[in-house]
């Protein structure tokens, strides 16, 4: 059975709207960096140009669209285990909007696996999605604006003058480009933060048969 759930058409669900809304709202109370529609957004776009460019089949491309904008949603509940909870959110979201059971199951296990503290790549879209959410690292997602009161998450991200994901020539390896301002935060303190999640950047290239690979100022870093 074709599905008439789309991107265009989750995007202009006001109920989701408002889970994205209010999910980041609730970690902006706890001090957490941006999680909104910038975030969802560039997430959905990174995790669908992945898949595009390794030839994946349109639909497939459509779903890790659809998992990337909705896969924060948990965060609504509880940043405790937001992965589990927002891919249960999400199936009943996507249930009443008459989805088929196997594309649901799709995107719900790509949203409950998106986390690196108990996520894996189970398949192309959520290894897709991991590599969307764990890149985006960009000086846009600190809300702190007194620079004396960072934290280091705050320093991290405020470094980065660059973020870019892409191909290399031949699409044997994604890479993350960033240029970082050392005065404000070093490399070491980048993989202080990152660490495990470009590891699970790492795990889910090779499930879509491909290397990971950073360049940090023009260096490649891993």
């Amino acid at each position: 059975m074709a599905s008439v759930v789309t991107y265009k058409y989750i995007k202009q669900n006001p109920d989701i709207m408002e889970y994205i809304r209010r999910a980041d709202k609730a970690l902006e109370a706890q001090g957490y960096t941006e999680h909104s529609f910038a975030h969802v957004e560039r997430v959905a776009h990174v995790a669908s140009m992945i898949l595009e460019e390794l030839g994946y089949d349109e639909r497939t491309v459509e779903l890790a669209r659809i998992a990337g904008i909705m896969h924060d949603i948990g965060n609504v509940i509880n940043r405790v285990d937001h992965a589990q909870s927002g891919a249960v959110m999400a199936f009943r979201l996507l249930d009443n909007l008459r989805m088929p059971a196997s594309e649901i199951c799709s995107v719900i296990s790509a949203i409950g696996n998106h986390d690196e503290g108990t996520g894996l790549p189970l398949d192309p879209i959520s290894a897709a999605l991991i590599i969307g959410d764990k890149t985006d690292v960009r000086r846009s997602r600190v809300r702190n604006s007194d620079l004396l009161t960072f934290d280091i998450h705050d320093r991290v991200n405020y470094a980065v003058q660059m973020s870019n994901v892409r191909f290399n020539e031949d699409k044997t390896s994604i890479i993350l480009e960033l240029q970082i301002d050392t005065k404000i935060s070093s490399v070491l303190e980048y993989f202080e933060i990152f660490l495990d999640r470009m590891l699970l950047c790492k795990k889910a290239s090779q499930r879509l048969g491909v290397r990971f690979e950073m360049l940090v100022n023009g260096s490649k870093v891993l």
